[in-house]
């Protein structure tokens, strides 16, 4: 066979495993690279075919090779973190730039509000002025909130080198549902109680419409490791979501813990599951520290931040409404209750 029939094969060949290592310590991840790899083995087609085919390569190699597509898919590009109009939410803002110094992602600061309602017709005149008057004060509350943003920012994110700020006039749902097209993550805080919809998020609602992962920051926490997490697993479309939204911050964690709460009659099924997740985020080159199936002492919800506890996670991943919402806020579920209750940081996905 002559010279450029064996690059060309060789060429088909690396293209179609430009995501893993070659032999002689090679990693082609862009066509460059299998340009330069290619060139390098001029002389010698024989080597370039041996290096394709070889199937003795060391399988640590790839973890020890991770640059280009695949390290830019273990990563958030962008992070979102919603502010409460002149609330306090400088903690959830400081993990926020803890987390985009991590990732080197740019973070957007995102708010909104509506104007009060007026009386209702007949009760007395609302004039232009007022109006207007409404709209200057809430624009200056914007202000006053987005300078709030950017100190919080500062203090752990002093690297950060894409700082951005968002805010309407508009229904805070609405808003960020919206807006989430731009990040990898979203990141709220608890919905206060009583609740104001026209002041504030509520986490439950947007999850379902985002279509982006949410990562929910009890009260008062300003820092997430994650170097232990565990995800609460449940053989549905949602948690299978969460799972892949969250590689990479599993990618950066030393462990991870799955767990599937069942009753004792399922439990040789959910262990089959967890060990199949198990070995999907080790092929990922991800660190699993157990998988196993939890019987089911009492709620899930507080099973798994038990589990947590246990563990020392500061973040537990799992789908959010596997029923529909109406459903579990009649008969309670987990989502609700992790929502309402967990004292660590929920990564959550739809």
């Amino acid at each position: 066979m002559r010279l450029s029939s064996w690059r060309f094969f060789a060429s088909c060949c690396l293209h179609r495993r430009a995501a893993l290592s070659l032999g002689a310590g090679v990693a082609c991840n862009t066509q460059k690279q299998v340009q330069e790899f290619l060139a390098f083995n001029d002389a010698d087609p024989q080597t370039t075919v041996r290096a394709v085919n070889d199937e003795e390569r060391d399988p640590t190699a790839f973890s020890q090779n991770l640059s280009g597509p695949w390290s830019a898919a273990m990563s958030f590009a962008t992070l979102m973190v919603h502010m409460d109009v002149e609330a306090k939410s400088d903690a959830r803002v400081r993990l926020a730039a803890q987390l985009a110094d991590r990732f080197a992602s740019a973070l957007i600061g995102i708010s909104a509000c509506v104007l009060p309602p007026y009386p209702a017709e007949g009760a007395y005149f609302v004039t232009r002025e007022f109006v207007e008057q409404e709209r200057e004060a809430t624009a200056a509350a914007f202000q006053r909130t987005e300078a709030a943003f950017r100190a919080a920012a500062g203090e752990k994110g002093s690297k950060l080198k894409w700082l951005e700020w968002r805010s309407a006039i508009d229904l805070p749902e609405t808003f960020i549902v919206s807006e989430a097209r731009a990040a990898d993550l979203v990141i709220v805080g608890r919905a206060p109680s009583p609740m104001d919809i026209r002041r504030c998020l509520d986490p439950a609602a947007a999850v379902l419409r985002a279509g982006r992962a949410m990562l929910v920051v009890p009260p008062g926490v300003d820092t997430l490791k994650a170097e232990r997490i565990l995800i609460g697993w449940k053989d549905a479309r949602e948690a299978r979501r969460a799972l892949r939204d969250s590689l990479p911050l599993l990618h950066e964690a030393k462990s991870a813990t799955i767990v599937e709460v069942c009753d004792d009659s399922m439990a040789a099924s959910a262990r089959q599951r967890v060990a199949d997740v198990a070995s999907y985020l080790a092929r990922h080159r991800m660190a699993v520290g157990s998988a196993r199936a939890a019987a089911a002492k009492n709620d899930v919800a507080h099973r798994l931040i038990d589990l947590a506890r246990v563990e020392g996670a500061d973040l537990i991943v799992t789908g959010a409404y596997g029923h529909s919402r109406l459903g579990e806020w009649i008969f309670g579920g987990v989502t609700r209750e992790l929502l309402g209750s967990s004292p660590v940081c929920c990564l959550m996905s739809n």
